[in-house]
């Protein structure tokens, strides 16, 4: 029995070992401590397009490898920060961003919170307004 532990530990430690192996990202030839600092502070600003709510730092998904060297091929380009944005905006639409911009079509997401805050406390002031009459 101790010897089955024993081998079933060890197939499922080799089995992990091999996955995280398999995701790994390769590093990229950044020329200086800014431009990495850069490159993942965009990747982590920017999500990935087929992935749930991952960003393109945390995705393994081959688009996000893509996104992730074409972010770096920009940054090597001296494109600012806001030029790439731009760039994924254009090409994916506001989704991209973990941030979208305060607009007219994206007033709900950004308004919705505290609309539904207010309803709650509305509710709630209703509510407890009905309770005392009762009392």
């Amino acid at each position: 029995m101790r010897k089955a532990l024993l081998l079933t530990a060890w197939l499922l430690a080799l089995g992990l070992s091999d996955q995280s192996l398999a995701s790994a990202i390769e590093p990229l030839p950044f020329r200086s401590d800014v431009e990495e600092i850069r490159f993942k502070a965009l990747a982590e600003e920017i999500r990935c397009t087929v992935c749930q709510n991952q960003s393109l730092a945390d995705s393994d998904a081959p688009l996000a490898q893509d996104l992730r060297q074409e972010l770096f091929v920009m940054i090597q380009d001296g494109r600012t920060d806001q030029e790439i944005r731009n760039f994924m905006v254009e090409r994916y639409g506001d989704f991209v961003l973990y941030r979208p911009p305060l607009a007219s079509h994206t007033l709900l997401l950004w308004g919705g919170p505290i609309l539904l805050l207010l309803i709650g406390l509305l509710g709630s002031v209703i509510i407890i307004r009905q309770r005392r009459a009762l009392l």
